[in-house]
């Protein structure tokens, strides 16, 4: 079995008090309750209509029309910053969940604007098509994540992959013209919708730069009430991870991982936050980033993905739990067509 560098249960010991959430408070395990959507990529024919270029509004404010979106109708591109260039399905690897045949392998090189280099770290974003609801319904997501041996990871120190959900809230800020030019009134403060995104990123540390000279990943849990990233545990061990996330309502985001494919338990609690001191209201999707140095030239680490889900409804004591299916089963599923809300 893969075994993190130090224990999860020591982190969430030392870590998950900090954000003012008890460990009890907190074991409202991902994955459990009603299954509102998933993909497990068996379905034949599985693939993505890129419909390039890809957007990059986070960087130059163009959305490209139309989207990118995969032909089973689940995934599209994330209009701030693009469609990773491969999303592709593959061979399960190896250690992947009982009866997987396929899995997703999510990489890109051009990950800033179009036709510009910028030579610095940049992301795509591959989204899932959710309904929105609101996180009085106590939505969770959940997914199997597969690394690469080291060898095959972009050498560079920085963030490689990230999974993160899509939140939003009421906010006050001063506005300025762009938020309403008719009504602009210059330093009244005014309430917005105030989108956020909470997840985890993955550092890697290339042992090259590393003290202890040797390959690591660094999990980052975005964020804390200031919005700041905290470190988390250090992976030195490749191979697949599972990692989900819980809102409870009081808007607080709850933190768990383990080694391997297994469902998740109240044994694999991180930590808790309220991200951006945020009183989030509404639960929009979850997705995943792949970055790279954006050089034209050099490929992001090939990350691959299986079985993303969200839930909802999960009670005080759960009584169901997404099962996963056989193989004949998991070919069968229908596709959900709801919007994506950001």
């Amino acid at each position: 079995m893969i075994r993190p560098s130090y224990s999860l249960a020591l982190f969430a010991l030392l870590f998950g008090a900090g954000f003012g959430v008890s460990t009890a408070e907190a074991q409202f395990v991902p994955g459990r309750g009603n299954l509102m959507t998933t993909d497990n990529f068996e379905i034949e024919k599985w693939g993505m209509n890129y419909n390039l270029p890809k957007s990059s509004k986070e960087e130059d404010e163009q959305i490209r029309y139309p989207l990118a979106l995969s032909t089973n109708g689940r995934w599209k591109e994330g209009p701030k910053r693009g469609i990773p260039d491969v999303v592709k399905v593959i061979e399960t690897p190896a250690g992947g969940i009982p009866g997987s045949q396929h899995a997703l392998l999510i990489r890109s090189k051009d990950t800033g604007i179009p036709g510009r280099l910028s030579y610095s770290q940049k992301q795509d974003d591959l989204v899932m098509v959710s309904n929105s609801m609101g996180i009085g319904n106590s939505p969770s997501v959940v997914s199997r994540v597969y690394l690469p041996d080291w060898d095959e990871w972009e050498n560079r120190a920085g963030v490689a992959f990230g999974m993160r959900v899509g939140l939003q809230g009421p906010m006050k800020k001063v506005p300025d013209a762009s938020d309403n030019p008719r009504f602009f009134r210059r330093n009244k403060p005014i309430t917005v919708m105030e989108p956020y995104y909470p997840g985890f990123f993955l550092q890697f540390n290339p042992k090259e730069v590393s003290q202890d000279k040797q390959d690591s990943v660094t999990v980052l849990i975005r964020a804390n009430e200031y919005g700041q990233d905290t470190p988390g545990p250090k992976l030195t061990q490749t191979g697949w991870y599972t990692f989900g996330m819980s809102i409870s309502p009081d808007a607080t985001v709850h933190y768990y991982m383990k080694p391997g494919v297994e469902d998740l338990t109240e044994a694999d609690y991180l930590t808790s936050t309220r991200p951006y001191g945020i009183p989030g209201t509404h639960f929009n999707t979850l997705f995943f980033n792949i970055c790279n140095g954006d050089d034209g030239k050099t490929w992001s680490t090939p990350i691959v993905i299986d079985d993303p889900q969200i839930f909802y409804g999960q009670t005080a004591r759960p009584t169901q739990t997404a099962q996963r299916q056989t193989t004949t089963q998991r070919t069968a599923q229908p596709s959900n067509n709801g919007q994506v809300n950001r």
